[in-house]
């Protein structure tokens, strides 16, 4: 089973829950990982927490307060929509199909490795 929170921040789901301003609380902390003194100075991390459901995000995905704070309502909206949707959510069967193509891609590929193994055992074979 996916874990449910884990399924968000896929691009294509369009029916999603909408989140109202005054259900949102918003922070700017300094971020962390690689930057050094540009990412030591700047309060560029947005945190921003859902306060019906609890969910927080937190994201630092570019230098810009602006970019981030539209890309952690994007990551809220789509995980506020798992937390209450549940297995219905657009963004969890989005998840779920990803996963299975990915499996089927696998089991595909280990077929073709052991068509090849068994390839040049026979060429082996014949050879002796």
């Amino acid at each position: 089973s996916i874990p449910m929170l884990q399924a968000a921040r896929k691009r294509n789901s369009l029916n999603l829950l909408g989140l109202t301003e005054a259900e949102l609380e918003e922070q700017f902390v300094r971020g962390d990982g690689p930057g050094g003194q540009a990412t030591n100075k700047t309060n560029n991390c947005v945190v921003l927490k859902h306060i019906p459901s609890g969910i927080v995000v937190k994201c630092h995905q570019t230098r810009s307060v602006e970019k981030n704070r539209k890309i952690a309502r994007e990551i809220l909206q789509e995980k506020v929509d798992l937390f209450y949707k549940g297995e219905e959510s657009d963004v969890y069967k989005e998840k779920k199909a990803s996963e299975k193509k990915k499996q089927e891609k696998k089991r595909r590929a280990k077929e073709n490795l052991e068509r090849k193994k068994l390839f040049k055992e026979m060429q082996q074979l014949d050879k002796k």
